[in-house]
């Protein structure tokens, strides 16, 4: 794997999956920006216009996500980027998780993203800058309570990510992910909405990252973006962790 001298992502193709909102979408307008054709998969359009083509996909399902990568090859020759940023998340001890969930959350979380790789891989193939970069978490790293179908679920993101990396390379194509700590999402908004004092639980989560607040979908794109971009040729198997320090510092209380 050799650097490409690219300065710019001007003229890539990429694909982000969940960029209706959140992350997915942040990381869809930031490689807009750089003049990136970004084709959004998700399954609500929600707030991508202008930044990506939607096209429907819901990447728990097999017979989706062919249907959603066949359109984009009618659409272009070859595929340079691929965000896995699609996921769903889980609360609860082992206790109180159901066959259900732990199919449910497993399914969109690790099998989603195998399925997106592997139906994108032909045109990634045609790339001279091919990069994949998963949305992963702190989860993968530290221990959280009450997030164990969700943890695990990140955990076996983070060891896929090293599993794609090694058989990849020699093809020239870059596989990382970044492991965000709480962000300031829709997501995470739900996840407040279902606690009994969402202000109080939204304070709790702030006060546990050593910035002190949750971070934004901005940083955790930029990040994406950053490891997507042809200048990184020589980044591949790697964790970037964007998450206040949660889990590398032990800042004492004030």
């Amino acid at each position: 794997m050799s650097a490409t001298g690219t300065a710019t992502m001007r003229g890539l193709i990429a694909v982000v999956t969940g960029a209706g909102s959140g992350i997915g979408l942040a990381t869809a307008r930031l490689l807009a920006a750089e003049g990136v054709r970004v084709f959004g998969f998700d399954l609500r359009e929600g707030e991508m216009a202008g930044a990506a083509e939607w096209i429907p996909c819901d990447v728990g399902d097999s017979e989706s996500v062919t249907r959603a990568m066949a359109q984009v090859a009618d659409a272009s020759d070859r595929l340079d980027i691929v965000i896995n940023n699609a996921g769903i998340g889980a609360i609860g001890s082992i206790e109180a998780a159901t066959d259900e969930e732990w199919a449910s959350v497993l399914n969109v979380n690790v099998v989603g993203l195998s399925r997106v790789t592997a139906a994108a891989l032909p045109m990634l193939r045609r790339s001279a800058a091919a990069a994949v970069v998963n949305t992963c978490s702190v989860a993968a790293a530290v221990g959280l309570p009450e997030r164990a179908v969700y943890t695990a679920s990140k955990g076996a993101v983070q060891a896929l990510t090293m599993a794609m990396a090694a058989d990849y390379l020699r093809e020239g194509i870059r596989v990382n992910c970044v492991n965000p700590g709480t962000a300031d999402t829709p997501w995470v908004s739900r996840l407040l909405d279902q606690a009994d004092d969402p202000v109080a639980e939204r304070s709790a989560l702030e006060k546990r990252q050593p910035t002190g607040r949750l971070v934004s979908a901005d940083e955790v794109a930029s990040a994406i973006c950053f490891l997507a971009h042809p200048r990184q040729a020589a980044i591949t198997g790697t964790v970037l962790a964007v998450d206040g320090g949660m889990h590398s510092l032990r800042i004492r209380a004030e």
